[in-house]
């Protein structure tokens, strides 16, 4: 894992109306890490990863793309999200085109690959996410599980710098949700950086370099994943933990 900062949120805030949906968030994500954001619903997981996204601005604070404040330089948002890859909980995959179409085409239309240029793209994202044999499949054809890989083999087939991923498998049932951990575990292991919202306790004991918990609206402790899972410091994090575990 390298020490430069891809990602960064500085004392992020989101407020709708009333309602302070995040409230001074730091968090940042070095190249080749893998860190896992878990806590409740409704305790703002998925407004931090839109917002370090750029698919939302905060209220306040400072989003950095390598060092680079984006919304304070005025930086071009349409190409810094070029370099980020977005995995939803719904796939969202066009339904009037194949596996291979879906994915070939963001690399076509934005970053200016020629047709052929993007086909072999799409292939090797395939292969990558072990569906090359479903290749000609449309979305109704594949499971929600082969459906979500083909999400991320799109995602990456625009080479981003990081990939989020907004619990990926919180639709599936358990045996698909494994075939999506297995493909995100291999991609950890090939050193992609990737910021992961998930309830899957195995897998982010198994590749995460950091667990962060978020309670309402505030990150209340990152640790590595043995001492967060083990002996988390803060009383929401220990009950939170223990019910997930089912030691409640």
């Amino acid at each position: 894992m390298s020490s430069e900062t891809i990602l960064e949120g500085q004392g992020i805030w989101k407020i709708y109306g009333e309602l302070e949906v995040l409230r001074g968030v730091d968090i940042d994500i070095r190249r080749g890490q893998t860190k896992v954001i878990i806590g409740p619903s409704g305790s703002g997981k998925s407004t931090l990863l839109r917002i370090l996204g750029f698919l939302e601005p905060p209220t306040r604070g400072r989003v950095l793309f390598r060092g680079r404040d984006v919304y304070g330089e005025g930086l071009d948002l349409a190409k810094i999200r070029s370099k980020i890859g977005f995995v939803f909980q719904q796939p969202s995959l066009f339904r009037h085109l194949t596996a291979l179409e879906n994915i070939k085409l963001g690399p076509r239309l934005v970053l200016g690959m020629s047709d052929r240029e993007a086909e072999k793209r799409a292939w090797e994202m395939l292969k990558l996410v072990h569906l090359e044999e479903f290749a000609d499949y449309y979305p109704a054809q594949l499971s929600g599980g082969q459906q979500q890989r083909v999400a991320i083999a799109r995602a990456l087939a625009m080479n981003p710098d990081i990939l989020l991923l907004d619990e990926p498998t919180a639709n599936l049932d358990i045996e698909l949700t494994w075939e999506v951990i297995e493909v995100m575990e291999e991609l950890a292991r090939k050193g992609i950086t990737m910021l992961v919202v998930t309830h899957e306790i195995p897998f982010a004991r198994e590749v995460a370099d950091e667990i962060c918990f978020i309670s309402d609206g505030v990150i209340q402790e990152c640790n590595e994943p043995e001492e967060m899972i083990k002996n988390p410091k803060t009383p929401r994090a220990r009950v939170f933990l223990k019910r997930l575990l089912g030691e409640v």
